[in-house]
C-alpha cells in the first residue's frame, strides 16, 4: 500500500461510485459502523437527555471530544444557545467556569444582558464576587425559569 495513502482514497472514491466490488463487505462496514454510532453517540445523547447523574458525565465527555484542546473549554455565547449547549448547560453548567459575563449569561438564558442586570438587581441570578454572575444561578434560572431552546 502506497505510504501517501492513495490506495485508501482510491477504494474510497471507488465505493462512492459503486465500483468497489464487495456488496456484501459494503454492507457489514454500514452495519458495523450504525453499531458504532448507536452505541457511542446515540444511548450517550439519550442519557444526556434523560439522565441528570449520568448526563453530567455524558456532557462533559462528549465537550471533551467534540472541542479538545489543552485550553479551557470557552465556546463563543452563541454556542450557548444551540441545543447542545442548553443540554450542557442543564447538566453541568459551564464546564470550565464558576461564573460568566453577564453577556455569557444573557446567551446562556436567551436575553438580553439588561435582562441578567434585572435579574442580578432582584436577585434571582446572583453575583459573583470576581464580577458576572454565578453559573450555579444562571442554571437554577434556566431550570426554574425558562425552558432549553428547541432546535430551529
Amino acid at each position: 500500500m502506497p505510504a501517501d495513502g492513495s490506495d485508501i482514497r482510491a477504494r474510497a472514491a471507488g465505493a462512492r461510485d459503486g465500483s468497489a466490488g464487495d456488496g456484501a463487505a459494503t454492507e457489514r462496514l454500514a452495519r458495523f459502523i450504525a453499531a458504532v454510532m448507536s452505541s457511542r453517540l446515540i444511548d450517550p445523547l439519550e442519557i444526556l437527555l434523560e439522565d441528570d447523574d449520568r448526563g453530567a458525565l455524558v456532557a462533559i465527555r462528549l465537550v471533551s471530544a467534540l472541542y479538545p484542546s489543552d485550553a479551557p473549554f470557552d465556546p463563543p455565547p452563541a454556542w450557548w444557545r444551540s441545543p447542545l449547549g442548553q443540554a450542557v448547560l442543564m447538566r453541568v453548567g459551564h464546564p470550565a467556569a464558576e461564573h460568566v459575563t453577564y453577556e455569557l449569561a444573557g446567551a446562556m438564558l436567551a436575553i438580553t444582558r439588561q435582562g441578567i442586570h434585572d435579574l442580578v438587581k432582584r436577585g434571582k441570578l446572583a453575583r459573583h464576587p470576581a464580577g458576572g454572575v454565578t453559573v450555579a444561578s444562571v442554571r437554577a434560572r434556566l431550570r426554574v425559569g425558562t425552558q432549553p431552546l428547541s432546535p430551529t
